[in-house]
């Protein structure tokens, strides 16, 4: 990274907004780089090697790589740990927005690893760090509001990497998310930070934990609690949790709506009667608040579910497109097995 941007961004830590709008206001679309690849989409580079400058399209923002990143500041467990899981550690400078406990394969090193925020970032907090990328979960992690605008962060030659499984514009938002494209997206970040080896190897590996899952789901239906309360907050059909249903299969009661996850009446709940119920486990929402909830409730106490004990259990950073989707579709399956024995 050049000096120029890292003084702006220090002036901007200060509070000189000025400085940042004039960098915005003079800010060229960049240009096409010899080697691009789309969003998603297979290394364009050579199997073992990137060439730079390398130029993607993430979620209909054009991204140019003049060098593997080296100071990444990663909001989300899912940016943390497909870091982690290419060995990445080294390159994070900071993380924020943390949903959960890492995997325990890089608990070790996500536990080294410093913590900007527990919730969502400031700008200013974010630029003093002097990232050189921003790698965020979602897209409305990149605001004005929180760590910073993409067009703001590119003007002070800061980069911004969206998950490309959580991009929300039709023309980018997987419809319906596969494996395929999780994978894509693992062997993309490989060849942004040159590392395509360890990708090719991660994907490789996951590819067979997936293909070694005997699904156990039977053709039992499932709904997938995610938060909630009043309305719950349910893995619809187009996102994560349907993707890891179908490894299952498990038919999803709310596979007809088309989202990621949406609010699913209490009603539709009771006349679907799911034969099994998937509990999102979070720090905020604890999969024993959640049963206490469905037990408590007369109308739910009678789910065929809920009388029977029929729960999984799966932590909230796996229920999210990543790094971590096999590692669910394998313990959901072994519980699955469990309630049968």
């Amino acid at each position: 990274m050049n000096p120029a941007p890292r003084t702006a961004r220090r002036l901007l830590g200060a509070g000189v907004a000025a400085a940042s709008l004039a960098l915005l206001a003079g800010c060229a679309a960049p240009a096409s780089a010899p080697n691009s690849a789309p969003a998603g989409g297979a290394p364009s580079a050579s199997a073992t090697q990137t060439v730079y400058p390398l130029t993607i399209d993430n979620c209909g923002t054009e991204v140019t790589f003049e060098a593997a990143p080296e100071r990444v500041i990663t909001i989300k467990s899912t940016s943390t740990e497909a870091l982690l899981a290419l060995g990445l550690d080294d390159r994070i400078v900071g993380t924020a927005f943390g949903d959960g406990p890492a995997a325990a394969a890089w608990q070790a090193a996500a536990e080294a690893l410093p913590v900007l925020s527990d919730k969502l970032p400031g700008q200013e907090a974010t630029l003093e760090l002097e990232p050189d990328l921003i790698y965020a979960g979602w897209e409305s992690n990149l605001s004005a509001e929180g760590a910073g605008d993409r067009p703001t962060l590119a003007a002070l030659g800061v980069n911004s990497l969206v998950s490309p499984a959580a991009c929300k514009g039709e023309a980018y938002r997987p419809n319906p998310l596969s494996f395929d494209a999780v994978f894509a997206d693992i062997e993309q970040l490989g060849e942004i930070f040159d590392v395509q080896d360890a990708a090719a190897t991660l994907v490789a590996g996951q590819r067979a934990e997936l293909a070694a899952v005997q699904p156990a789901g039977a053709g039992r239906s499932a709904l997938w609690y995610s938060s909630g309360n009043d309305v719950p907050y349910v893995g619809a059909g187009i996102g994560a949790p349907q993707m890891i249903l179908d490894a299952l299969e498990l038919e999803n009661v709310a596979a007809s709506v088309q989202d990621s996850w949406a609010p699913l009446g209490w009603e539709a709940i009771v006349a679907a009667d799911p034969d099994v119920i998937v509990l999102v486990d979070a720090a905020w929402n604890t999969a024993e608040s959640k049963i206490a909830l469905l037990e408590s409730n007369p109308a739910t106490a009678e789910l065929s579910a809920v009388k029977a004990g029929h729960y999984l259990t799966v932590p909230f950073p796996a229920g999210e497109a990543g790094v971590r989707n096999v590692e669910a579709v394998a313990s959901l399956n072994a519980q699955l097995a469990a309630l049968d024995g």
